[in-house]
């Protein structure tokens, strides 16, 4: 009954739409976290590089994503820039943003990761002469990957919830979705709950798949 504290036919009857918001939120997160962890690796090696100019810029930039809101920068890039010329559609501004707030947060979850190679490899490898390429791919990486994947797990298992804060710019995506459900029939419950729990049983298992991953190279 819709008077009921909870009405399992309308409950079944949003959840189509809150799908199609749920597919468009995990798209949206997947895309953002492959911005995030490409630019986030680039930007750390810049930033622990000593370049001249560029690595105190790059140090400059990530603390300053890092520290400032992300709903704050997402309502600067939708609603300011526009101003001045430059344009985004809503899913372009929330993937965007979302990704180089993800990436500045991976910043340090990445030089943390590389700070724990002995400094003694790094000098063995430049007396050896070998190519940097081969120093990355055959020492670096092999030893940096399981120290610092669980920690970037974690990192996408934030962005996809805090994907939710999308839902202010317009973007329909699995909050949206509920609350326009909610708007429409004045009934809130259903969709919210149902929103939550979709959020929940992703969170959930995908921790659990960073624990799996985290003890497995615990055990190398």
């Amino acid at each position: 009954m819709r008077g009921a504290l909870w009405d399992w036919a309308y409950a079944w009857s949003v959840m189509p739409d809150l799908m199609r918001g749920f597919a468009l939120t995990v798209q949206l997160t997947l895309i953002s976290a492959a911005l995030a962890l490409s630019l986030g690796f680039v930007w750390s090696v810049v930033r622990l590089a000593g370049v001249p100019l560029l690595s105190p810029l790059a140090w400059f930039a990530a603390e300053f994503f890092r520290g400032t809101p992300f709903l704050i920068q997402l309502y600067v890039v939708f609603y300011v820039l526009p101003n001045y010329g430059i344009a985004f559609s809503p899913d372009a501004t929330g993937v965007l943003v979302l990704g180089v707030y993800g990436a500045a947060r991976s910043v340090e979850l990445y030089r943390a990761g590389l700070e724990s190679l002995p400094q003694g490899q790094w000098e063995a490898c430049l007396a050896l002469n070998l190519p940097l390429s081969y120093v990355w791919r055959r020492a670096v990486i092999p030893q940096v990957a399981p120290v610092v994947l669980p920690m970037l797990g974690n990192l996408v298992i934030v962005m996809f919830k805090d994907s939710a804060v999308l839902s202010t710019i317009t973007v329909l995506e699995l909050v949206s979705r509920a609350r326009d459900a909610g708007l429409a029939s004045f009934r809130f419950l259903e969709p919210l709950t149902l929103a939550g729990l979709l959020y929940w049983a992703v969170s959930y298992a995908a921790a659990r798949g960073v624990r799996r991953l985290e003890a497995r190279g615990g055990h190398r």
